[in-house]
C-alpha cells in the first residue's frame, strides 16, 4: 500500500502524457485543459496530500483551465489578420487625383502605383485633378471616392 501512495505521481504523470498525446489528434484544447490538471494531481501526489485531495485538486485545475484559459487561447488561435487581396486591399486609402471626377464623366486616380478609372461616391460632387481623395468603394475596374477634408493655412 506504501509503495502505490509513493509511486501514485507516476500515475498521474502518465495520465498527464497520454492526455497530452491525445490532444495533438483532437486539436480541440480540451484535453490540453485535462492534462494540465493531471500534471497538479501530481504535484498534489508528490506532496504527499491524499488520494482525495489529489483527485480534487486535479478536478479544479481541469475546470478552471476550461473556463478561464482555454476560451482566451481559442480565440487567439481563430482570429488572425484580416487578409485583403486584390483590388479589395485599396479601399480606404488616399490617392491622388489626376483627371477631373464628375458625376457625369469618370476620372483617374493614382493608386497603389496604378492609374484607376474613378467616380465620386456622391454623384453631385466635381473633384479637381490634384486633390487627395480616399477610396470607398471599388466596383469591377472603377473606383468610387470621396474627397478628403484638409486644412488650409
Amino acid at each position: 500500500m506504501d509503495w502505490i501512495r509513493d509511486h501514485l505521481w507516476e500515475s498521474w504523470l502518465a495520465l498527464s502524457i497520454a492526455l497530452g498525446v491525445a490532444e495533438m489528434f483532437s486539436l480541440d484544447l480540451i484535453l490540453a485543459m485535462l492534462a494540465a490538471g493531471a500534471v497538479i494531481g501530481m504535484l498534489a501526489a508528490l506532496i504527499g496530500l491524499p488520494v482525495v485531495v489529489q483527485v480534487l485538486a486535479a478536478l479544479a485545475a481541469s475546470v478552471a483551465a476550461l473556463a478561464l484559459v482555454r476560451p482566451a487561447f481559442v480565440k487567439r488561435l481563430h482570429s488572425g489578420p484580416e487578409l485583403s487581396l486584390g483590388h479589395g486591399k485599396l479601399v480606404g486609402t488616399r490617392c491622388l487625383v489626376t483627371e477631373e471626377i464628375t458625376g457625369l464623366a469618370a476620372g483617374r486616380i493614382k493608386a497603389g502605383g496604378e492609374t484607376w478609372t474613378a467616380l465620386p461616391y456622391d454623384e453631385n460632387l466635381r473633384i479637381a485633378p490634384g486633390e487627395t481623395v480616399e477610396i470607398l468603394q471599388i466596383k469591377g475596374a472603377t473606383a468610387y471616392v470621396h474627397p478628403v477634408a484638409t486644412l488650409e493655412s
